[in-house]
């Protein structure tokens, strides 16, 4: 069958390239730069070791330096899947959404009109630019002036301006020999029912180009001058260019960011990503006019593995919030989740920036909450608890939410932290039973002292590795999982500690195999460790998370204090070095006395063993028998002092 021209060129611009190599080979950190979309590897169409195979993530192909191997993704998915092109476009299409088209002889005949959109599209761009340094553009000049956008910012985002005319861009396009039909079809312009001559659609507004992951512009919003505009903001109508449901403004260079990485930021508007930019948080996006799709789930995680909803604080904001949180629960997978930063009731992003600067906003994100907390807090918020029906109402409610999630593991998490809030609501559960108890003399009249009806050991108790261990070397392992724990939760502190990790002696096999992981992954870049962390690691990190006494540490349930997680580290590596260096100093004093106990040593003592029983037995204080042998043990006592008979000798 026959593809139309633009659907291959728009499958490439929503499928990453690397995403696709990277199932099938193992990244070189240290030489690729993942900001920059520039990838290296071992080419995994011939054997090699060195990391000759390269991908360039923004141009969409790759290269062996080695064999010489090129190609696409589409060429790619041919080469490793051995299929034919129009099964590797399907599987691609499939992967990025998109419906194969239906099968047309004339396609190819058919002209690509998206290139030629796109070329619209620019010269649109230009002829806004230009217009905002106009005489009709000075009152736009001075509203961005009082939102404080210098000249760099209006460069950097090109912002441009619109003026109030019917058939102002129509009009500069057409002089330019752009066709009619295409100004129409890019969504600049539209036509009357009548018939009439076609109008601008963007007038008296300031111009936001919206441009796609590779940078093209596609689609324009506009903000209104005018107090008593229909509309505040205005976006392009959807092209052949533009799916608002499936675009971001600001993604290219977020991506970029993301991949240096900063956090994800994602706010609700044009000017909320600019001062967000402007204020050193580069990696921050915005939906378009509309609630977060899934399309646009999809894009952020393919970003960033947590990216931060940043909404406002008030009831307008809570509720966006609410949505996403909904959309979300069932597209949830291991690393890919979403934290909410909820601003102060009545400010955006710009301004709480303008007004308290760039720190306060930091707070804001640094105090993000994961989405586990807003669910319970809309469940519980405003509600009182206080009979078994409205409690069990919450429970029911609670367990609606939480069977949306469709990753099992994931489930499972939700299910013991709503435990945990649960508990911590309704206290740890029924007061222990008691029972009246002998009377303490002066209690009072009529009053006894109670003591807890005595209970059996829980199975789960006798059970633990504490209950269960059968030497002292439980501790060391306890300990060992405990820093394991920690590592895997902060990555990045994997560096920091990498010699003392190499040398730790563990105890446990599965322990091994988690530090290997850790340090395979010792120097990778922050961005997308935390994925390849869990793949790799499997049952034996669910394993480990599971220990009661590391899901209830404080270093491994708060994800984003890296300072306490660092102490608490440090000090349990400490502990382990202490405790194990203590019992080798023991079995080395002890293997030394043993050598130093001659003869005549062992004799005196047990003659001193002797008399202290005889002197036991008898009960008698015969200083005169026991004198001597005191005297004896006494002065050979005090030799051994005085020679450390303790320290270990030398050679």
């Amino acid at each position: 069958m026959s593809l139309p021209p633009g659907f291959l060129d728009e499958l490439r611009t929503r499928t990453s390239l690397a995403q696709v190599v990277g199932r099938k080979v193992i990244w070189d950190m240290r030489k690729s730069n993942q900001g920059k979309g520039d990838m290296w590897a071992p080419c995994p169409f011939h054997q090699e070791k060195s990391a000759s195979f390269h991908v360039d993530d923004r141009k969409g192909y790759y290269y062996c330096f080695g064999c010489h191997a090129k190609g696409d993704a589409v060429s790619f998915v041919r080469e490793t899947e051995n299929v034919g092109f129009m099964e590797a476009v399907e599987i691609l299409a499939r992967e990025a959404g998109m419906q194969m088209p239906a099968r047309d002889p004339q396609a190819a005949a058919r002209a690509d009109r998206r290139s030629q959109l796109a070329e619209v599209m620019e010269a649109a761009v230009r002829h806004f630019r230009m217009s905002l340094n106009t005489a009709a553009g000075s009152a736009a000049r001075d509203y961005l002036k009082r939102r404080k956008l210098s000249a760099e910012t209006l460069e950097r985002f090109e912002i441009g301006y619109a003026p109030d005319a019917r058939q102002g861009v129509y009009n500069a396009l057409v002089s330019k020999g752009v066709a009619p039909d295409l100004i129409i079809a890019a969504g600049l312009c539209a036509k009357p029912d009548d018939g009439g001559a076609p109008y601008d659609r963007f007038r008296d507004r300031i111009i936001f180009p919206i441009r796609d992951a590779r940078g093209r512009c596609i689609a324009l919003g506009g903000r209104a001058m005018a107090a008593d505009a229909r509309a505040k903001y205005l976006n392009s109508p959807e092209t052949e260019l533009f799916d608002k449901g499936r675009s971001l403004y600001n993604h290219g260079p977020a991506r970029e960011a993301a991949g240096k990485g900063q956090p994800l930021v994602v706010a609700e508007g044009y000017m909320d990503v600019i001062a967000l930019v402007e204020a050193g948080f580069e990696a921050t996006v915005a939906p378009l006019g509309t609630a977060i799709t899934e399309d646009q789930l999809r894009l952020l995680w393919r970003i960033h593995p947590e990216p931060i909803i940043a909404l406002d604080g008030d009831r307008a904001g809570i509720n966006a919030a609410m949505r996403v949180m909904d959309l979300a629960l069932p597209m949830l997978e291991a690393g890919n989740g979403l934290r909410f930063a909820i601003l102060p009731e009545g400010k955006d992003p710009d301004d709480l920036i303008r007004a308290s600067g760039p720190e306060a906003m930091r707070k804001v994100l640094d105090g993000a909450q994961p989405m586990v907390t807003l669910l319970w807090q809309r469940e519980t918020e405003g509600k009182i608890f206080d009979s078994p029906e409205r409690r069990a109402a919450l429970d029911k409610s609670l367990r609606a939410a939480i069977s949306r999630i469709a990753d099992p593991s994931i489930h499972s998490h939700y299910g013991e932290e709503i435990k945990r809030l649960r508990r911590e609501l309704f206290g740890m559960g029924a007061p222990a039973q008691r029972q009246p108890g002998p009377r303490v003399p002066g209690a009072g009249r009529g009053r006894g002292r109670f003591v807890p009806v005595p209970m059996a050991p829980l199975p789960s108790t006798k059970s633990s590795l504490l209950a269960s261990a059968p030497g002292p070397e439980v501790e060391d392992q306890l300990r060992e999982a405990m820093i394991l724990a920690i590592l895997f939760t902060h990555p990045s502190l994997v560096a920091e500690f990498e010699s003392q990790i190499e040398i730790l002696e563990l105890t446990a096999p599965q322990h091994e195999r988690l530090r290997n992981v850790l340090l395979r992954h010792a120097h990778n870049e922050a961005s997308g460790i935390r994925e390849k962390l869990l793949s790799e690691a499997g049952d034996a990190l669910e394993k480990l998370y599971a220990l009661a006494h590391v899901a209830i540490a404080p270093p491994v349930r708060n994800r984003d204090d890296l300072s306490l997680a660092r102490l608490c580290l440090a000090e349990e590596l400490a502990k382990l070095d202490a405790r194990r260096g203590a019992r080798a100093e023991i079995e080395d004093a002890v293997e030394d006395l043993a050598g130093l106990a001659d003869e005549g040593l062992t004799w005196r003592l047990s003659q001193a063993a002797e008399a202290r029983h005889r002197a036991e037995r008898s009960k008698l204080d015969d200083a005169q028998d026991l004198g001597e042998d005191r005297a004896a043990l006494s002065q050979h006592l005090q030799s051994l002092i005085d020679s450390e008979v303790w320290v270990k000798k030398k050679g």
